[in-house]
């Protein structure tokens, strides 16, 4: 494991703010920064970031599939994603997914403050750049990205409520051949 990642796993771990919940909370401690990196965390892979991880009641009640995976495969965000890695012939395994936020929400599809998704990023997210130009999975992301002014390519997110899953495969197929 690269000393910058462990950096920043320690960095998740001490990241807190009031209101939200850790991955300790939810019995996800583990050696990653995000769960979805049991699956996705290939250092020298492309990296997407996304809004966040998942809420922490989902977290809760799927608890069994996420210490398997780190992913609920059936959700919106992972179907797409999957059709996205099928069209560049590649795994969960040859890429990096993380949050900019990441602490767990009280709810499913909750907004976070910017002033929040700022700090998490500036905690631990941008530990895991490791010189890497991100592909910004929707608006949030991509907003974070540029206020640190991090050169990124910018998407739609998986799961936007516009398009069939098809669709946005697509435009995310064309971020990814663009990093």
């Amino acid at each position: 494991m690269r000393a910058a990642y462990r950096h920043a796993i320690t960095k998740r771990r001490a990241f807190r703010l009031p209101g939200y919940k850790t991955l300790a909370d939810a019995g996800m401690e583990g050696d990653w920064v995000s769960p979805i990196q049991m699956t996705s965390g290939n250092p020298d892979g492309p990296m997407f970031i996304s809004k966040d991880w998942l809420d922490y009641p989902s977290a809760i009640a799927n608890h069994t599939q996420l210490r398997k995976t780190g992913y609920l495969p059936d959700n919106p965000f992972n179907k797409v994603m999957d059709k996205v890695l099928a069209r560049a012939n590649l795994t969960r395994a040859d890429i990096y997914i993380t949050p900019v936020f990441h602490l767990l929400t009280a709810r499913r599809s909750s907004t976070i403050p910017p002033a929040d998704a700022r700090a998490s990023f500036e905690a631990v997210v941008r530990h895991e750049l490791m010189g890497r130009r991100p592909i910004a999975l929707g608006t949030d992301a991509a907003r974070v990205l540029h206020h640190f002014g991090i050169a990124h390519i910018k998407t739609l997110h998986p799961s936007a409520r516009t398009g069939s899953f098809d669709q946005k495969a697509d435009q995310i197929s064309e971020a990814l051949l663009a990093a």
